[in-house]
């Protein structure tokens, strides 16, 4: 497994297995086929309601907590955020039955987000989390949380696939030594992903498949991926990309598919933002 450096020098393996929207009934079974597979980086996240199975998982695949990297999320919080984050980690911990995580993350750019980051900056110093970082955030909330805090976000989880590449988002987190992280890298399949021509094209060159080549392109462009899935043979199938390497014509005709806008939402439309301030999780 390939690894990045993040700039507090902890170590992230490069791909790894998400569980958003994975029902929870299934969570469990889907992290053991993962792990069983190679993946040593899982995702999730308090909304997701899916924790508890998460920690299960890893607490009955014997694998040793230093050879994993368990990612959560914290949801949006209200003032006084610093105490209400520090309720929300611990109660993530419990649920994943572990004593930290190795990266928390600020799972949308609202609320009292400067009151969330302070009590996440604690939580880095206490070690609970490894690694902090944020999910969401745009190049002008990202650059304003780093030119005012103390800790840079080690990690900036954002749409990113072959039609929505962040090439700009990209470069201004380079700069400031904030990973780059994608969710959602397969598009959930819009835009014909799976049977795109160009992206079929480089899959045949390569003898790989479509979801190989888009897992390909996000590593070479040095951008975590966490692909989910909860077939054990897709799984497997999506941690085996590397041992081909695109070419720069393969790498710039996928580059020539980018749209520059979501396929999903926009963190500025005022209903967007209206919806995910409003919701609290139950507890």
């Amino acid at each position: 497994m390939q690894h990045v450096t993040l700039n507090n020098g902890v170590r992230m393996p490069i791909l790894g297995f998400g569980v958003y929207q994975i029902p929870a009934d299934r969570t469990e079974q889907a992290v053991s086929d993962a792990l069983a597979a190679g993946y040593r980086l899982l995702d999730t996240a308090a909304a997701y309601g899916n924790e508890e199975a998460v920690g299960h998982a890893v607490r009955k695949s014997g694998i040793p907590r230093d050879e994993l990297f368990v990612t959560t999320k914290l949801w949006v919080q209200d003032a006084p955020a610093q105490d209400n984050t520090r309720r929300a980690l611990e109660t993530s911990l419990a649920k994943l039955g572990l004593d930290h995580v190795d990266l928390y993350l600020m799972h949308q750019p609202f609320g009292d987000v400067y009151g969330q980051w302070r009590a996440m900056e604690a939580a880095n110093r206490e070690g609970l989390a490894r690694a902090i970082g944020v999910a969401n955030f745009y190049p002008d909330r990202l650059l304003d949380l780093v030119l005012n805090n103390e800790i840079t976000p080690h990690v900036n989880q954002v749409e990113t696939h072959p039609f929505f590449q962040r090439t700009a988002d990209h470069a201004l987190m380079r700069e400031h030594g904030v990973q780059h992280q994608a969710w959602g890298g397969f598009a959930e399949g819009r835009n014909d992903l799976f049977i795109h021509p160009v992206l079929s094209g480089i899959g045949e060159a390569h003898g790989k498949s479509v979801a190989q080549v888009v897992l390909r392109w996000l590593v070479q462009r040095d951008i975590v991926t966490i692909p989910k899935s909860v077939n054990p043979d897709r799984m497997a199938q999506n941690i085996d990309v590397f041992d081909f390497r695109l070419t720069d014509a393969q790498m710039a005709a996928v580059a020539a598919l980018d749209t520059g806008t979501t396929l999903f939402f926009d963190h500025h439309d005022p209903e967007m933002v209206s919806w995910l301030s409003r919701r609290r999780l139950e507890g």
